[in-house]
């Protein structure tokens, strides 16, 4: 395993870093806030009003898979448990068999080929379904789209794999809006796209591991076995993501734990087997522990709904999360709260998700180039 003080050696070393990063890694990661501008273009050029201008529909359908399902998962939560409409996300290439013409169907995919891309646009086209497609330019998507005379975002062939969450969610967002699903100033891609430009300043390779986060980050997961306890249906599709990232480029298992419904199993993971049995020596030296320690990570959203229901207990994300934190500080695991430095309130609470899926994705490059995962994956 590579030693900590190695880590921050590589990661404060731009030579290092560039060599290690031959797909260009950092260089897209910190591109997002121009992948939303670019993409928030391309959505309007796309002629969404061959959709919307049929009024609302009935649901929405969302064919995608990894950063697609994950932005999915991300509109699911904004418009909540009161949304017009339903919100389904399917791996394809099947639709629902009760998908219909009341229906709108979203396949979204970076590359906009194979079966699982252009068969559900065929057959919402057959079924009278109205289709929006994501996907490269010159895609077979496309070339389906054209035929259903259907809206296609057409995304550049430059987007590197593992960084085109935002190209994929920024063209849903607009849909929503459109719809009249979602108010325009909750989605403004302008705002979206200064946050994830602020943490790209924050968190670029040029900035020293003791004052950039996602570096910090990445050397607090090192040596660990994260756990994520995330407050609220927002936070757990930023969950999602992060346990994705940390698997695919670090090599990294990340169990996630959604607040308040998962409440009981974090906290049986806080005080179970893997725990630290020494809790009397907290400020030990544990440059000698053996084998991966516990370490709690945190995605907040302050705006989570309480929904109130049942008898459940505690009845709030909010108060989930200081249940697990109250048991995370009693058997001396530590936490690292993801995108709470500086002000996070300042922002709207999109922004606030764009800063904390930021963080997380430099993070999980940061990992994978002081691992050498990249150039392993090449050899």
């Amino acid at each position: 395993m590579t030693g900590p003080e190695f880590a921050e050696e590589v990661l404060d070393d731009l030579e290092v870093l560039r060599a290690r990063d031959p797909r260009g890694l950092l260089p897209a990661v910190a591109g997002s806030g121009a992948q939303v501008r670019e993409t928030a273009q391309l959505t309007q050029e796309a002629g969404l009003g061959r959709v919307t201008d049929g009024g609302r529909p009935r649901g929405l359908v969302i064919v995608a898979r990894r950063e697609g399902a994950v932005a999915a998962s991300v509109l699911r939560a904004l418009l909540g448990p009161a949304s017009p409409v339903t919100v389904d996300v399917v791996p394809g290439p099947d639709l629902p068999v009760w998908t219909g013409p009341s229906d709108v169907v979203v396949v979204a995919t970076r590359t906009g080929a194979g079966r699982y891309a252009v068969t559900p646009a065929y057959e919402a086209a057959r079924r009278g379904v109205a289709p929006v497609g994501i996907g490269a330019e010159g895609a077979p998507l496309q070339a389906a789209c054209s035929a259903a005379r259907a809206p296609y975002v057409p995304l550049p062939r430059s987007r590197v794999r593992h960084t085109t969450l935002w190209s994929l969610l920024t063209p849903m967002l607009v849909l929503a809006t459109e719809l009249g699903l979602l108010p325009r100033g909750v989605t403004d891609p302008e705002a979206i796209a200064a946050a994830l430009d602020e943490v790209a300043g924050e968190c670029g390779p040029a900035q020293e591991s003791f004052v950039n986060p996602a570096k910090t980050l990445a050397l607090e997961l090192l040596g660990a076995l994260p756990i994520i306890a995330a407050e609220g249906p927002l936070a757990g599709a930023a969950a999602d993501r992060v346990v994705d990232q940390m698997a695919t480029l670090a090599g990294l298992p990340v169990s996630g734990f959604r607040l308040p419904d998962q409440r009981v199993a974090a906290c049986a993971v806080l005080s179970g087997p893997l725990a630290p049995r020494d809790a009397d020596d907290f400020f030990r030296d544990r440059a000698d522990d053996n084998g991966r320690r516990l370490r709690l990570l945190t995605i907040r959203d302050t705006d989570a709904v309480d929904d109130g229901a049942g008898e459940r207990e505690p009845r709030s994300a909010a108060e989930a999360m200081q249940e697990v934190l109250r048991s995370a500080a009693a058997h001396t695991v530590p936490v690292s709260a993801l995108a709470e430095h500086g002000d996070p309130e300042r922002f709207a609470r999109l922004p606030r998700l764009a800063r904390q899926l930021a963080v997380a994705d430099f993070a999980a490059v940061y990992l994978a180039l002081a691992l050498d995962n990249e150039r392993a994956r090449r050899g």
